[in-house]
């Protein structure tokens, strides 16, 4: 789901602006999960896992833009006895 472009430069308007959009996009990942059989309380707490989750990678690596390509790493692996599917 595509989120709106922020309206406003204010950075509290801006932050209440992310939230409704936020909200509205979990309420769709809660109400597809709940079709598919999944409670809403252990959505809503995987989503925070994983909402953690993110912030702990972004914390390691702020910038993965700048990180090497896929393709290169696999490049290195070659020869090492790396099996890929």
């Amino acid at each position: 789901m595509p989120f709106p472009p922020p309206r406003s430069q204010d950075l509290r308007q801006r932050l209440e602006e992310l939230k409704v959009a936020a909200e509205y996009a979990l309420e769709e990942v809660v109400a597809s999960a709940n079709e598919a059989g999944w409670g809403t309380q252990e959505v809503l707490g995987a989503l925070v896992e994983a909402a953690r989750s993110l912030g702990d990678a972004n914390s390691a690596d702020r910038d993965p833009a700048n990180d090497p390509p896929i393709g290169d790493a696999v490049r290195k692996q070659i020869g090492h006895g790396e099996q890929f599917d």
